[in-house]
C-alpha cells in the first residue's frame, strides 16, 4: 500500500530537516567536500591543495600529510597534482550506521611553518541496501471466533540507508480476509498491522498466505518481503488487550541495576484459564534488549538488568506479548518506547600531537609549538568543552576549529630566567557537576647565544715576584656565560698589544679553556714595573659574544742589585791637619737599583780602617745614612799622613748586598783656618733650630697624607711624628739616621734611577712601612755658593739634604674598590717655607776679639731678616 496524505507531509519535513542539517555542517568547516558511498578507487573528491591555498610545488618540502578520525584510509591526496581521491571501497552503513550525518573529518598537517586544515567529506547515502524483514516467513494464529477489524501487529522491515532511501511503503497482497494498517508515529516510526476485514470459517478455511512487501523510496527502488502464515485456531476467542498500544519510558543512563521500567496490564474477556495472562517479549526482540532488561511473566514488570550507557545505545524498543491460557492460547501485543537521558558521566578526553619542541627564547609571538583535540562522549552541554591554560606563562590556546585547538606563544621567552615551562592544559565540560580532565605539556625553550661571558670584575690586580721561573702560574682568570651548551663554552685569549718593542705575548699567556695565565720569562722589576694588558672571553655561539678584563701585573722588587758607588771618588783627598772634630772631609755616594728596603743604603766604615795605630781612637768616621766621612776627633801630628779608608756600603735587602769604596786622605801641614761650618750647631740656638726643621718634617708629611685622603693615616703620621721629634739636644752628633715616621702603608726610600708606578702582589706582600730620616748635621766646608748665602738660607740647605732623599716609594690606598697609587718620579718640586727669624745657625770657627766686636756694631744695623726653607720634594702621582 502507498503513504496517506498524512505521511506524505511527515516525509516533507523529514526532507526539509535534512536540507537544514547539511547546510550547517557545511558551513562549520573550513573546507567541505561530498563524495557518494560505494565510489569506485580514484573517484575524485576535490582539489584539495589548490583550496587550502597550497603550492603544489611545496607539498612535499613542507611535509604535507592527512590524518582521519575513523577513516583509516579511505581517502588519499596525489602529491603531484593535489587531487583528493578515493582510496578504498566507503561504506556509509558500516562507517557511521543509522546517523544522519555522515563524515569524513581529515586533519591536513603542513609545516614549515606548522599549519593544520581540517577538512569535512560528506559521504552521501546511495540506495544500496534492501528494506529486511526480521524473518522470511511469519506465522499468525487466528481464532475464528475473532471479530471483524480485529488487529495482529507486524514487525516492519528496516533499511540500513538513511534519508528518503531509507523511507519505507508496504503492501499486501490481495486478499479478501486481511488489508494492512499503516500508521506513523512520531520519528517517523511506522506501526503496521493486519486487519481482519472478513469472519474466518476454520471448517472453510485453516490457512491462509500472504506476501507483504517493503520497497524504499530509492532510485532505483529496492524491495524486501515476508511470508504471512495465517493459521485460524478454534475455541478461545478474546484475546488479551492493553491499556495502549506504545507505552513511552524516559530513563537516566547511570540508573541502577534491577530498577522497575514499567508495569504492564493487560485484560482478557475470557473466564477461568482463558483469562489468566502471561507476559513474555517477542521473539523479534533483539539479544542486546534481553540483556539490559527482563520481563516478570506474572506481573508484567519490565525491569532493568546491566549498565545502561547512552553513550552506546540512546533508545530501545520493547515489543511484548500478552497471552492467556486458553486452548489455543490469545495474545495481545503492545510496544515499550524506553529512551535514554545523558547525564554526565564521561570525563573530557585532551590529545596533544604535533609539537615542535624545543622552542627557540627568541621565536616570534604566536609561534605555533603543539596541536590539540578536545572530545567528550556525552552529548549536549554535557558535551561542550572549553580549555584552559596555566596562568602567568607566555603561552596562550588559540581555538582552531571546533574542539581543535593550537597552544602559541604569546610572550617573550629566556631561556637564562626559565629554562623550561610544565604547562597543564584543562578541559571542562559544560556539565553539572562539571568533569575535567588535564594534560601535561613541558615546554623546553631552546637557547640562543644572547648572553656574553662576564668577569666577576673589570680589573684584576695581580703581584708577581721579579726573577720568576719560566712558565709559572701567576693568574686565573674566569667568566661565566649564562647560556648553555656550546653558547657558553668560554675560550679564554690574549688582546695582543706591544710592550715597548716586544709582543705582549712574548712575555704572559693564557690557557684557552682554564682561563690560567702564564708568565713566560723571568721578569726584572727593574726593566719592567708594571705590565698591563687585556684577556678576551668569547663564547662558542654564533655569532660569538665576548668580554675583555684587564689585568695589572706589578712585579715585586727582590734584592738582586748591589749598591752601585756613584760618581767615583777621586783617588784621593787632602786635609789640613788643623781641622776640628767633627769637620766633613769627604763624601761616598751610592745608589741601588732596587726600591724599597732593598735601595736603603746604609753606610760603615771598615774594623782595619776605622782603628787608628797604637790602639788610638780612629780620627774618622761616616754617615750612617748620609756616607759623609768627617772627623772624630782633632788632628794631631801623630796621625799618619796618609790615610786608606774602607767603607762598606750595605743596602737592607734580604741577603743584604754590599759594595766598598777606598778613601785615601792626606794629612797636611799649614793652610789658613777656613770658617767653621754651617753644618756645625752648637748650644741652644741649635737644638731649637733642629727643633723647628723637624717640624717642619712633620707637618710636610702630615700634608702629603692629608692631600692622599687618608684621614686615618694622617692621624696616625702626625702622632709618631711628632713622638720621634728631638727634645733638647745640643749640637748635631755622626750617628744613625732617626726615625721620624712609621706606618703600614708604602715605604720611603732614596732612588736616583728614573721608576714607574708599580703595586705587586705575589707570593709574600712588600714591605709597607712608611718611613722618613733624619740624616745628621755635621759641620763641614761648603762650597764658594754655600758660603754666599744667609745664615737662613743656609739652614735651609741643611733641610734640603734630607728631604733630597725623601723619596715615596709605593702608597696604595683602597677605598670602595678605588685604587689610588702614589708614586715617586725623578722630577723635583721647589717648595719655599718661610722659617721664624728667631732661628738662626750660627757660626763656627775660632773666634776673634775683634770679630766679635764688628758683629756687636752691625747687629744695630741689621735688618730683621724672614729665613725661607727651600725643600725638595717629589711630585704624587696618581
Amino acid at each position: 500500500m502507498l503513504f496517506s496524505g498524512r505521511g506524505g507531509q511527515g516525509v516533507r519535513r523529514l526532507l526539509l530537516s535534512l536540507l537544514l542539517l547539511a547546510a550547517w555542517e557545511a558551513g562549520s568547516s573550513q573546507i567541505h567536500y561530498s563524495v557518494q558511498e560505494e565510489a569506485k578507487h580514484g573517484t575524485f573528491v576535490g582539489r584539495i591543495a589548490q583550496d587550502l591555498g597550497l603550492e603544489l610545488a611545496e607539498l612535499v618540502p613542507r611535509l604535507f600529510r592527512m590524518a582521519s578520525k575513523g577513516g583509516g584510509d579511505l581517502l588519499e591526496v596525489n602529491l603531484q597534482n593535489g587531487i583528493l581521491f578515493v582510496n578504498s571501497r566507503i561504506d556509509r552503513e558500516e562507517l557511521c550506521g543509522r546517523s544522519l550525518e555522515c563524515s569524513i573529518h581529515l586533519e591536513v598537517i603542513v609545516e614549515r611553518p606548522l599549519q593544520v586544515f581540517h577538512v569535512e567529506v560528506e559521504v552521501r547515502d546511495i540506495n544500496d541496501n534492501p528494506p529486511i524483514f526480521p524473518r522470511a516467513v511469519k506465522t499468525i494464529r487466528f481464532h475464528e471466533s475473532r471479530l471483524l477489524d480485529s488487529r495482529f501487529p507486524l514487525e516492519g522491515a528496516s533499511d540500513a540507508d538513511i534519508g528518503v532511501n531509507a523511507l519505507l511503503s508496504y503492501k499486501l497482497s490481495s486478499s479478501e480476509f486481511f488489508f494492512l494498517d499503516i500508521q506513523t508515529n512520531d520519528e517517523l516510526s511506522q506501526s503496521l498491522s493486519l486487519v481482519l476485514r472478513k469472519s474466518l470459517d476454520r471448517e472453510e478455511t485453516a490457512e491462509i498466505n500472504l506476501l507483504l512487501v517493503a520497497t524504499d523510496g530509492g532510485k532505483p527502488e529496492l524491495t524486501g518481503t515476508v511470508q504471512l502464515l495465517i493459521k485460524v485456531l478454534d475455541v478461545n476467542d478474546n484475546e488479551p488487550t492493553f491499556d495502549q498500544s506504545v507505552y513511552k519510558v524516559q530513563l537516566l543512563e547511570n540508573i541502577a541495576n534491577g530498577t522497575l521500567v514499567i508495569k504492564l496490564n493487560s485484560s482478557d474477556a475470557d473466564e477461568g484459564s482463558n483469562s489468566e495472562i502471561a507476559y513474555s517479549f517477542s521473539g523479534d526482540v533483539s539479544p542486546n534488549i534481553k540483556t539490559k532488561f527482563k520481563i516478570d511473566p506474572g506481573s508484567g514488570e519490565i525491569r532493568t538488568q546491566g549498565q545502561l550507557d547512552y553513550e552506546e545505545m540512546k533508545s530501545y524498543e520493547i515489543q511484548v506479548i500478552a497471552y492467556d491460557h486458553g486452548n489455543p492460547s490469545m495474545s495481545g501485543h503492545c510496544k515499550i518506547s524506553v529512551k535514554l537521558v545523558d547525564i554526565n558521566d564521561n570525563t573530557p578526553e585532551v590529545s596533544i600531537n604535533s609539537l615542535s619542541l624545543p622552542i627557540r627564547e627568541d621565536a616570534e609571538l604566536g609561534t605555533v609549538i603543539a596541536l590539540m583535540k578536545v572530545s567528550d562522549l556525552d552529548s549536549g552541554v554535557n558535551g561542550e568543552v572549553t580549555c584552559t591554560l596555566t596562568h602567568h606563562v607566555p603561552f596562550k590556546l588559540v581555538s582552531t576549529f571546533k574542539n581543535y585547538y593550537s597552544l602559541v606563544l604569546d610572550g617573550t621567552l629566556d631561556r637564562e630566567s626559565v629554562a623550561s615551562y610544565e604547562l597543564v592544559v584543562t578541559a571542562r565540560d559544560g556539565g553539572s557537576p562539571s568533569l575535567w580532565a588535564t594534560a601535561r605539556v613541558s615546554v623546553e625553550v631552546g637557547d640562543v647565544n644572547d648572553n656574553a661571558p662576564v668577569f666577576a670584575q673589570p680589573e684584576y690586580t695581580v703581584f708577581v715576584k721579579e726573577n720568576n721561573a719560566p712558565g709559572c702560574h701567576i693568574f686565573t682568570v674566569s667568566a661565566r656565560d649564562a647560556d648553555a651548551q656550546e653558547n657558553a663554552r668560554v675560550a679564554y685569549s690574549l688582546v695582543e698589544r706591544r710592550v715597548g718593542e716586544r709582543a705582549l705575548s712574548s712575555y704572559v699567556s693564557v690557557h684557552a679553556e682554564s682561563g690560567q695565565v702564564f708568565a713566560l720569562q723571568p721578569l726584572d722589576r727593574e726593566e719592567l714595573e708594571l705590565l698591563q694588558f687585556r684577556v678576551s672571553a668569547r663564547d662558542a655561539g654564533a655569532p660569538p659574544l665576548g668580554s675583555n678584563v684587564t689585568l695589572q701585573v706589578f712585579v715585586l722588587d727582590e734584592n738582586d742589585n748591589a749598591p752601585a758607588l756613584l760618581p767615583p771618588p777621586p783617588p784621593s783627598q787632602r786635609v789640613a791637619r788643623w781641622v776640628g772634630a767633627g769637620q766633613v772631609v769627604a763624601k761616598v755616594r751610592a745608589v741601588d737599583a732596587d726600591s724599597g728596603y732593598n735601595a736603603w743604603l746604609s753606610y760603615e766604615l771598615q774594623e782595619e780602617a776605622a782603628a787608628a795605630p797604637g790602639g788610638a781612637r780612629s780620627a774618622f768616621r761616616v754617615g750612617l745614612y748620609t756616607g759623609e766621612i768627617s772627623t772624630t776627633r782633632a788632628l794631631d801630628e801623630a796621625d799618619a799622613a796618609r790615610q786608606r779608608l774602607l767603607v762598606l756600603v750595605k743596602d737592607h735587602g734580604e741577603p743584604a748586598l754590599t759594595a766598598t769604596a777606598t778613601v785615601l786622605l792626606w794629612l797636611e801641614d799649614g793652610g789658613a783656618a777656613p770658617k767653621a761650618s754651617s753644618r756645625l750647631v752648637v748650644g741652644p740656638a741649635a737644638a731649637a733650630a733642629e727643633a723647628a726643621l723637624v717640624d717642619v718634617h712633620v707637618y710636610l708629611v702630615v700634608a702629603i697624607c692629608a692631600v692622599s685622603s687618608l684621614l686615618v693615616l694622617t692621624l696616625l703620621v702626625y702622632t709618631a711624628l711628632r713622638c720621634s721629634a728631638p727634645r733638647g739636644e745640643g749640637a748635631c752628633v755622626p750617628g744613625p739616621a732617626r726615625l721620624v715616621c712609621s706606618s703600614a702603608v708604602g715605604s720611603w726610600s732614596s732612588s736616583p734611577r728614573r721608576r714607574r708606578q708599580r703595586v705587586c702582589s705575589g707570593e709574600g706582600p712588600p714591605k709597607a712601612d712608611l718611613m722618613a730620616f733624619s740624616p745628621s748635621l755635621p759641620p763641614g766646608p761648603g762650597s764658594a755658593e754655600e758660603r754666599q748665602l744667609s745664615e737662613g738660607e743656609q739652614l735651609g740647605k741643611v733641610s734640603l739634604k734630607f728631604f733630597s732623599i725623601l723619596n715615596i716609594c709605593y702608597l696604595l690606598c683602597l677605598n670602595d674598590s678605588v685604587k689610588i697609587i702614589l708614586i715617586h718620579s725623578s722630577a723635583f718640586i721647589l717648595y719655599r717655607y718661610p722659617i721664624p727669624g728667631n732661628l738662626h745657625m750660627p757660626r763656627s770657627g775660632p773666634r776673634k776679639g775683634k770679630n766679635t766686636k764688628k758683629k756687636k756694631k752691625k747687629k744695630k744695623k741689621k735688618r730683621k731678616k724672614s729665613i725661607h726653607l727651600y725643600l725638595f720634594v717629589q711630585p704624587l702621582i696618581c
